[in-house]
């Protein structure tokens, strides 16, 4: 097979994913704030709160607002995860709480980088072929690589919020290409998600690579990944 000339890869689920589960780190942080709440129901909570959330792009705001669009984006799906729990009228100051929690997962604390991650990456930066990723993920992106120690891998990052769109639209996909002057088809991009990565990928004229991650956060990935 012909090597491509860039290889673009999915963040939170590819790259790194949360320690446990989003609800135990919700738990724990509610817990510290006076808080007792089930990690499986807001688990559960959480993942409808956020399917049901639009998509995080905001095409028409001005650059310097989005920031705390991001904010506000991320403030809601938490309040409706809480309320979805039945537990969000036990806190006395829910967006003080809130706040704590935006920059808990700025830091490195609730990530873990999968095994075969690092390895993966310095496989591919031997063979000279450059790496992008392409993420939904917001700005924060930029500390929690920094924190991961992973961005020393990365020629260029393209969030949704910046191109304007979010996976699977084909435009994420144009923007982060053009940052690599390459064709589509000479471009590979690796995702957990099979709409978002694979099918997203593919129809932007890239190769998709659906990379199928066990829930466990230490066990090795399929081959493709390697």
């Amino acid at each position: 097979m012909t090597q491509p000339k860039v290889i673009f890869i999915d963040a939170v689920g590819t790259l790194f994913g949360v320690k446990g589960s989003v609800g135990e780190v919700y738990q724990t942080l509610a817990q510290q704030a006076g808080v007792n709440a089930s990690a499986q129901q807001l688990d559960q909570a959480f993942y409808r709160s956020f399917a049901a959330a639009d998509a995080m792009a905001f095409p028409h705001i001005p650059a310097v607002e989005i920031p705390h669009r991001e904010y506000l984006w991320w403030l809601a799906v938490a309040r409706d995860t809480f309320q979805r729990a039945g537990i969000f009228h036990e806190f006395s100051n829910f967006e003080s709480f809130f706040e704590g929690v935006y920059q808990h997962f700025a830091t490195a604390a609730p990530w873990v980088i999968y095994q075969d991650t690092v390895s993966s990456l310095q496989r591919w930066q031997r063979m000279d072929i450059p790496l992008g990723i392409i993420s939904n993920f917001d700005s924060r992106i930029y500390a929690v690589l920094d924190a991961l120690n992973l961005r020393q891998y990365f020629a260029t990052i393209t969030i949704s919020t910046e191109a304007r769109a979010a996976k699977p639209n084909p435009l994420i996909f144009t923007t982060a290409l053009q940052k690599h002057g390459c064709s589509a088809h000479e471009a590979w991009h690796i995702g957990d998600s099979r709409e978002d990565d694979l099918k997203g990928a593919n129809a932007a004229g890239l190769r998709g690579i659906w990379l199928k991650r066990p829930k466990q956060t230490n066990v090795q990935a399929p081959t493709q990944f390697r």
